[in-house]
């Protein structure tokens, strides 16, 4: 398969996000609906961390197989790629929270309905009012979600190069389908946290190009050579990302109670990205 053919495969397969995306902009629900909606999100990042650390450790053990240092070398660029997710996102954190203004513009319309209050005004840069001001709360969660989608995401565009240009065709074919259904309940993870926000439709194609575009830039990558540390470093860092978000939707989710239809909703989640997952197992990939 050519270059070109894999590359727009590929990028097929990463913007399948955008279509889970605009599930954000449906009006206010009830906190039951919400909770049960944020805690789904959960669900599919506990699913995402499984797989992310599941194709890692197989990468390490048969590494470890054929050469010991080689294996615990990889299991160190492991460790130090989770941390560094999950540290960076915590460094992130505190910086945009000194460079944020005194005047908050409120704090989102999940926290405002665990309190029982009217919904923020939409003057944040998911929504549309200034540029100049700040993300809400909920709006930048689902920006760290994103981001570690994303980084989950390049790993599988590797695994899409690699095959197109080994001429794997029916395993490519598999991957591209399988992935772009994947990515659909992943673009749903994303927008978990924003439901009852009506973000832009700006914001949201920024949240799939990020969350998505990954997969198109790994199949670029892939399809020139193969690289099982490069692969390892960036399932370290998606783990480590996944953590501090899931951390996170947890603190939000203790906000807006219904703690039984949110359990529902974290089983739900959870099911429906392995379902995804096993269909893709079942055809071959």
């Amino acid at each position: 398969m050519t270059f070109a053919q894999t590359a727009g495969l590929g990028a097929v397969a990463g913007l399948t996000i955008l279509v889970g995306l605009p599930v954000a902009r449906i009006g206010r629900p009830r906190p039951s609906r919400m909770a049960f909606l944020t805690a789904g999100s959960v669900g599919v990042l506990i699913f995402l961390f499984y797989d992310v650390i599941k194709n890692a450790s197989q990468t390490i053990t048969g590494a470890l197989d054929q050469s010991r240092a080689q294996g615990i070398g990889y299991g160190l660029l492991l460790a130090a790629g989770i941390g560094a997710g999950l540290m960076g996102l915590v460094v992130f954190e505190r910086l945009m929270k000194r460079r944020r203004p005194r005047v908050h513009p409120g704090p989102g319309a999940m926290a405002a309905a665990a309190l029982d209050m009217p919904p923020a005004p939409a003057t944040s840069a998911a929504g549309t009012g200034s540029r100049r001001t700040p993300l809400s709360d909920a709006a930048r969660v689902a920006l760290f979600i994103a981001v570690g989608i994303g980084l989950h995401n390049f790993s599988e565009g590797l695994a899409i190069g690699q095959s197109g240009a080994t001429g794997a065709y029916q395993l490519f074919l598999v991957l591209v389908i399988g992935f772009g259904l994947h990515n659909v309940t992943e673009g749903l993870g994303i927008t978990g946290p924003m439901i009852g926000e009506r973000p832009s439709w700006r914001f949201l194609g920024l949240l799939g190009i990020i969350g998505g575009g990954p997969t198109f830039v790994g199949t670029l990558i892939g399809y020139q050579f193969t690289s099982a540390a490069l692969s390892v470093l960036f399932l370290a860092l998606a783990a480590g990302a996944i953590l501090y978000v899931i951390g996170e939707l947890q603190h939000v989710g203790r906000k807006i109670g219904a703690h039984d239809i949110g359990m529902l909703g974290l089983l739900t989640g959870f099911l429906l990205a392995y379902g995804t997952d096993l269909v893709l197992h079942a055809a071959g990939a």
